[in-house]
């Protein structure tokens, strides 16, 4: 138990399914107040609401398309209201889009990749500072990639640009917003089962299995742990501007 997250308000966006929902019933199991983010699965995200109430904490839920201008601004400022405070900020919601070899990558594709990728993480975190500042500091947690490091796989090249973007961006923030007394990392998943990899071939996710050293792709689960650390200044307080791979030894930067 990390006593030192007991109470803190923390917003979370892409928090229906996969990473954003492992990470949303950790902070609860802490005792966070928690606001789940989500764009369509509203069923899931209160299921996920639900699930943090059981556990005895508290969650909420706020609905929005990031990808449009606006928007994470928006859910900013009404999860700080529903909560009472807003302590840390989880980045997570990203997308690939669609698969586009990169002679087919189009003006709408670029576009929506990173508005949703880029755009919102800025745009959220610009929101948030003030809220942060008004707790004496606080913690803003990107979600990046592997993607990121290595170029991505077959026809994620904007994605993983989008991500790469987001990396040198933690590090940017983590400089810019240190004298306000908050700390800004990433962590960089690996090959996660998410319903992101839904339409991955499966000869593919074999492919990507093997090429990790611990011998199996990995879960939700597997980053919350992670992300728990670096919210925690107790775990965590003389980290800032870091990317933490969580990807069972495939790349190893």
């Amino acid at each position: 138990m990390l006593s030192d997250l007991s109470g803190k308000g923390v917003l979370i966006t892409g928090a229906s399914s996969g990473i954003g929902a492992a990470l949303a019933k950790g902070f609860g199991c802490q005792g966070a107040l928690v606001a789940i983010h989500y764009n369509a699965g509203a069923k899931e995200a209160q299921a996920i609401a639900d699930a943090v109430a059981r556990k005895g904490g508290k969650a909420v839920v706020v609905q929005a398309d990031l990808g449009e201008a606006g928007e994470a601004r928006r859910i900013v400022e009404e999860a700080a209201r529903a909560l009472g405070r807003l302590d840390i900020l989880v980045n997570n919601a990203g997308s690939l889009i669609r698969r586009t070899p990169f002679c087919e990558l189009d003006a709408e594709t670029y576009e929506k990749a990173m508005n949703l990728n880029v755009r919102a993480v800025i745009e959220g975190s610009q929101a948030a500072v003030p809220h942060l500042e008004q707790q004496g500091g606080g913690t803003i947690i990107n979600v990046g990639s592997i993607a990121g490091n290595d170029g991505g796989g077959p026809g994620s090249g904007h994605y993983a640009a989008a991500k790469a973007y987001v990396h040198n961006l933690t590090r940017h923030m983590a400089k810019d917003l240190a004298p306000r007394g908050i700390r800004v990392n990433a962590i960089a998943p690996g090959v996660i089962a998410t319903p992101f990899h839904a339409a991955t071939p499966a000869d593919r996710m074999e492919a990507m299995r093997k090429a990790v050293h611990l011998g199996r792709i990995g879960t939700p689960e597997d980053c919350v742990g992670p992300v728990l650390f670096l919210a925690s200044p107790a775990m965590s307080g003389y980290v800032t501007g870091q990317i933490l791979h969580v990807n069972g030894g495939q790349l190893m930067p």
